[in-house]
């Protein structure tokens, strides 16, 4: 079993509230016993409640891969101490554009980033995050990390994308990219789901063909 169909007290979009890599999965501090259990079945990773900026939007806020997180500066003292006592490696970003996760694209090959970010705070992400940062932008759009879910070798991205845009994405993050929708047809892929090399959780209001689609997507599919 790899696929979790699911909602955040009540809310289909399960991404903005969780973060997760190969090593461990971040939700909010009110995530429910049930839920939190189920995680950790899926996912096969340590499932730790915090908070980010005070809030559960620990999806919105954290980007990343399995070298370290990146986490905004409005991140709270005792929140980066929490950090500091799950030994969770990570790298405070000063920015203006604080939604780390809508604006970061990233995995274990590469990182793509809103083109917005200044040049001092793309040197800070590469070092955080141990792989190449180019600027790009999905369906001329800058929230780069808003419109896909990536692995290190596959990916679910928003419906619309251009093809130069998916070809350039492809060859960067060095995968294989599949349009597709979430939650009864959201192209803003992140919002409805996370994911790691042993399952993906997804949105409730995803339709029977979206999560097929997220399934073969995100390489779970033999033979992909």
């Amino acid at each position: 079993m790899h696929i979790l169909k699911t909602n955040f007290d009540g809310n289909p979009n399960v991404g903005l509230y969780m973060f997760c890599n190969n090593k461990y999965c971040l939700v909010p501090r009110n995530c429910p016993e049930k839920l939190f259990q189920k995680l950790k079945l899926i996912l096969k990773v340590k499932v730790h409640r915090i908070t980010i900026a005070g809030t559960s939007l620990i999806g919105v806020f954290v980007s990343g891969n399995n070298n370290g997180i990146l986490v905004p500066k409005i991140t709270f003292e005792e929140e980066i101490r929490q950090l500091d006592k799950l030994n969770i490696r990570y790298n405070i970003i000063d920015t203006r554009l604080t939604a780390l996760g809508n604006n970061i694209l990233c995995n274990d090959n590469s990182c793509l980033i809103n083109p917005d970010y200044e040049k001092d705070t793309i040197k800070i992400i590469e070092a955080a995050v141990e792989v190449p940062v180019k600027k790009a932008m999905i369906n001329d759009l800058h929230t780069i990390g808003s419109m896909a879910k990536l692995t290190n070798f596959h990916g679910l991205v928003h419906h619309d994308i251009k093809d130069f845009e998916q070809k350039f994405i492809e060859k960067n993050m060095k995968i294989k990219l599949t349009r597709g929708t979430v939650n009864f047809g959201s192209p803003y892929i992140s919002s409805g789901v996370i994911c790691n090399k042993n399952g993906f959780v997804i949105g409730d209001l995803s339709g029977g063909p979206e999560i097929a689609n997220a399934d073969e997507a995100l390489g779970f599919v033999k033979g992909d």
